[in-house]
């Protein structure tokens, strides 16, 4: 590819991707393979890895930190150190409810595991993400996200953030000056109550987490890209996950699947080949009309700079730009309502006579003209039961009643 350095539509606002998966399954390479081919179309890249099992340095061939490292050419990486980002953001935090332990008799290495909720330093390494983009040094970011379970927790963050912006902090001030006294005069005199430090701390991360939230609900700018195997076990959770990110206004333009074998793949592994097919038609109806793009199975480990272009050519070889938005709308929707829940799924073209609905599950199953479409519920909506359902203006709205 020829280099031709260049600003997205002509703006400095950077083309954001984060790649998403079970682990295992290859994110990093595929994070790593296109942010190869965005630098060499022209675009200043950086690579980022929020993952804690960082494998970018390893990938790329170069040792990375926590500050963005030259790989090549227009081409930059960096291995968020999540221990450094706790610090910086939660040391108020952990210092004060630190000490409310090691006052009630826990060993002080022991209160300073207890005192960071699970997923934290995930969230932490992500916020990197916000700073990197409004730097104004990059043109397009990748991101390597950490494995789906850990990015999932954080998808509800920001509006727990804006619960506390709107709710606490207004009343933090009068709350500590008026109720303080009388609080420490109630309770045990050795416990410390919150100070500045802890609410300067709470606060600047739910300002933090909505400004990421901005960035990553900026759909022309930002997307997410699933990567999976076809492995059904792998399909079911990604689903899942598809459906989380449409619920909270996520745009997925792209699903990889990775590790395809070869139709000439030889009479012992046959069968797999087979079977992959079958999860390829799958993943093609669960997930339309997003992209599916397909990386084949390669005999060596996917390292180093040769095997990444490799991978970036076989995924982006039917597409314009590996930097492009591939889909530009959200296909699926969830509100909740009284009562109950509607989620609404774009079907454009179908007759509303040809549409037939069935629940198994935890897995809505939509029928139209004889085509099927699979769509993992998230729990909240499988412990519900499906009410009703209407057609209208190419959309399919599917009412779910709580007992």
């Amino acid at each position: 590819m020829g280099r031709r350095r260049h600003r997205l539509g002509g703006l400095s606002t950077p083309r954001t991707i984060l790649y998403t998966g079970k682990g295992g399954v290859g994110k990093t390479s595929v994070a790593a393979a296109t942010a190869r081919r965005c630098a060499a179309a022209g675009l200043r890249t950086l690579v980022l890895s929020t993952d804690p099992a960082h494998s970018l340095s390893d990938s790329l061939g170069v040792s990375l930190g926590g500050d963005p490292t030259a790989v090549d050419g227009l081409l930059s990486g960096l291995e968020v150190d999540s221990q450094r980002e706790m610090v910086r953001n939660w040391a108020g935090v952990q210092g004060w409810l630190g000490e409310i332990l090691v006052d009630r008799g826990i060993d002080r290495i022991a209160a300073e595991e207890l005192t960071v909720p699970p997923g934290l330093d995930e969230l932490f390494a992500l916020l990197r993400l916000q700073e990197q983009h409004g730097s104004g040094n990059w043109d397009a970011i990748i991101v390597d996200c950490a494995p789906t379970g850990e990015t999932l927790r954080m998808l509800s963050f920001p509006e727990v953030a804006r619960w506390w912006l709107n709710k606490v902090f207004p009343m933090e001030q009068a709350l500590m000056t008026t109720v303080g006294p009388m609080a420490r005069s109630l309770l045990d005199l050795s416990m410390p109550l919150p100070g500045a430090a802890v609410f300067g701390d709470l606060e600047r991360l739910s300002r933090n987490l909505l400004g990421m939230n901005e960035i990553l609900r900026d759909l022309k700018h930002t997307t997410v890209r699933l990567v999976l195997n076809p492995d059904r076990m792998v399909i079911g959770e990604a689903m899942r996950t598809f459906t989380y990110l449409n619920m909270y206004g996520y745009l997925t333009d792209a699903v990889i699947v990775n590790r395809v074998f070869p139709r000439e793949v030889g009479a012992y592994f046959e069968r797999w080949r087979q079977l992959q097919e079958e999860h390829l038609a799958l993943v093609r109806s669960a997930f339309a009309p997003v992209p599916v793009l397909e990386a084949p199975f390669y005999g060596e480990e996917v390292i180093g700079v040769s095997m990444l272009d490799q991978l970036g050519e076989a995924l982006f070889a039917s597409a314009a730009d590996a930097a492009a938005v591939l889909h530009e709308s959200v296909t699926q929707s969830v509100v909740s309502v009284e009562g109950g829940a509607v989620l609404r799924l774009t079907l454009p073209f179908a007759q509303k006579d040809q549409i037939s609905l069935k629940q198994v599950g935890r897995e809505l199953i939509v029928s139209v003209a004889g085509a099927q479409r699979t769509i993992a519920l998230p729990p909240a909506l499988a412990a519900m039961r499906t009410s009703g359902a209407r057609y209208d203006e190419g959309a399919l709205e599917v009412s779910f009643t709580s007992d």
